[in-house]
């Protein structure tokens, strides 16, 4: 259970995700979305319940990549240092930053400071954080915000590819997600 200035917001509920598999988390604005992901990342208390995590080599906050609505850019760097200083402290890398950028469709602005960025460029190089450190588990949330159609198949082709490398996913979202993935409807309380 995650009470949210006193009164329930979530409770009972209950999933379980493999490797390789998506789940699709819908709702109305204020059902629950956000906190039920805040909530597995360990950034909302949760008054009751567990969050499990089987692989006992990595606990859950260093398997876990949170893609919340804030870009976390800082805006006077450029994109390509943005993103330096992302790997340098998440650590455990995974694509260089030039090829993160590449994968975006964002490699022309690698030194275009971030405040210039459009809000879809800005969620694009969010995505890039995703491929910058391997984490198995994604927290998505609503990802496709702001995106153009292109930016939209980018970010399909990112999930279907983490997800067929046996990653896995938890994604609130409003619009349908472009890979295969089970669905969780919560309502408000």
């Amino acid at each position: 259970m995650v009470k949210r200035g006193g009164r329930p917001v979530l409770e009972g509920i209950g999933f379980t995700l493999a490797p390789g598999e998506a789940l699709a988390v819908t709702g109305r604005n204020g059902a629950g979305k956000s906190t039920l992901l805040r909530a597995v990342a360990g950034l909302v208390p949760r008054e009751a319940g567990r969050v499990g995590w089987t692989d006992k080599d990595v606990p859950l906050v260093e398997a876990t990549h949170y893609f919340g609505h804030l870009d976390a850019l800082k805006p006077t760097l450029s994109t390509a240092d943005n993103l330096a200083l992302w790997s340098k402290v998440a650590g455990a890398p995974g694509l260089p930053v030039i090829e993160a950028l590449e994968a975006v469709g964002l490699d022309h602005l690698e030194d275009l400071p971030a405040a210039y960025l459009s809000a879809g460029q800005r969620r694009r190089v969010a995505f890039a954080r995703l491929l910058l450190v391997r984490r198995p588990l994604w927290l998505l949330d609503e990802p496709t915000a702001a995106l153009d159609a292109a930016a939209e198949a980018t970010f399909g082709a990112l999930l279907a590819d983490h997800i067929a490398s046996g990653g896995l996913a938890l994604v609130a979202t409003h619009r349908p997600l472009p890979v295969a993935a089970r669905a969780l409807a919560i309502g408000a309380s």
